[in-house]
C-alpha cells in the first residue's frame, strides 16, 4: 500500500514538472512571435515614413533609427533563431544608407568641375558662420567672375571654355588651404569662403591666385596659347551677417572690378 502511493506521488511530480517546462516553452515562443511581429510593424511604419519623405537627410536618420533597433534585437534571447535574417537586415541597411550618403554628397558639388555648388556653398556657409559667430573668428568670401567668357566660348566653342573653369578650379583647390572653400555659383561665376583669414590677407591670397592663373593660359586646338583671367570682389563677413548679405556685397565689389578694367580684385565697402 505505501509503496503504490509512493509511485502516484511520482507520477503527480513528473506530470507537474513536464507541464511547467511546456508553459514556459509556450510561453518564449509566445514572446518570440510577439518580438517578431512588433519588430515587422516598426519597420513598416519607418519604411511608410522613408515613402513620404524626399528628405535625403531625414531618411538617413529613419535608416539609422532602424539599424539600431535592429542591432539591439541581434542580442535578444527572444529572436536568437532569427539571428541570421537579422544580420541580413543590417547589411541591406547599412548598404542603403551608404549609397544615400554618397548621393547627399553628390548633390552638393558641380559635376563638371568638382567644386561646391549652390546647395553645397548653403550648407559650408552655415557651418562656417556659426563657427566665425561662435568663436568671433573672421570670415571672407570672393566672388569671382572670368572675364570676357562669352568671347572666349564665342571664340573657341563651349569645350574649351569647360576646360577653362575645370583648370580654375584646380588651380584654386591647388593654391588655396584645405579649409578654403571653392563653390561654383553659376555659369562662369564662383565664390571662395576663406575661413580665419583677414581682409588684407585674403586680398593677397586673391591676388595671387589671379597672377598663375593669368599665367597659365591654355592652348587652343590651333595650340596657340589664349589669355584667361578672373576679376573678383572680396566681403569681410560682419558678426551674424547672413549669406545673402555677404554674398551681395561681394558681388557689389566684383561689380566695381569689372568696371575698372577688369583682372582685379576688390574690397567691399
Amino acid at each position: 500500500m505505501q509503496i503504490s502511493d509512493e509511485k502516484k506521488v511520482l507520477q503527480l511530480v513528473k506530470s507537474s514538472t513536464t507541464g511547467k517546462k511546456r508553459t514556459r516553452a509556450e510561453g518564449k515562443s509566445q514572446k518570440l512571435v510577439t518580438g517578431a511581429d512588433e519588430y515587422s510593424q516598426q519597420v513598416e511604419q519607418y519604411a511608410r515614413r522613408i515613402r513620404e519623405t524626399s528628405d535625403v537627410n531625414e531618411i538617413i536618420d529613419i535608416l539609422d533609427t532602424v539599424l539600431g533597433e535592429t542591432k539591439s534585437l541581434r542580442y535578444s534571447n527572444e529572436i536568437y533563431s532569427a539571428q541570421e535574417q537579422v544580420r541580413l537586415a543590417e547589411n541591406q541597411i547599412e548598404s542603403l544608407k551608404l549609397e544615400l550618403e554618397q548621393l547627399r554628397e553628390l548633390i552638393h558639388y558641380d559635376p563638371m568641375t568638382g567644386a561646391f555648388n549652390r546647395r553645397g556653398l548653403d550648407a559650408v556657409y552655415l557651418r562656417e558662420a556659426a563657427r566665425a559667430d561662435r568663436n568671433e573668428n573672421t570670415l571672407c568670401a570672393v566672388m569671382i567672375d572670368l572675364d570676357n567668357f562669352k568671347c572666349i566660348n564665342d571664340a573657341y566653342g563651349h569645350q574649351f571654355g569647360d576646360d577653362v573653369l575645370i583648370h580654375l578650379v584646380k588651380l584654386a583647390k591647388k593654391s588655396l588651404r584645405p579649409s578654403d572653400v571653392v563653390a561654383r555659383y553659376g555659369g562662369e561665376e564662383f565664390v571662395i569662403l576663406l575661413p580665419d583669414t583677414t581682409l588684407e590677407s585674403a586680398v593677397w591670397v586673391m591676388q595671387r591666385l589671379q597672377n598663375s592663373f593669368s599665367k597659365k593660359t591654355l592652348p587652343d586646338m590651333d595650340g596657340s596659347s589664349v589669355p584667361i583671367a578672373f576679376s573678383g570682389g572680396i566681403a569681410f563677413r560682419q558678426l551674424r551677417e547672413s549669406q545673402k548679405s555677404l554674398l551681395k556685397r561681394a558681388d557689389e565689389a566684383l561689380c566695381q572690378a569689372k568696371k575698372s578694367g577688369k583682372n582685379r580684385i576688390m574690397i567691399a565697402s
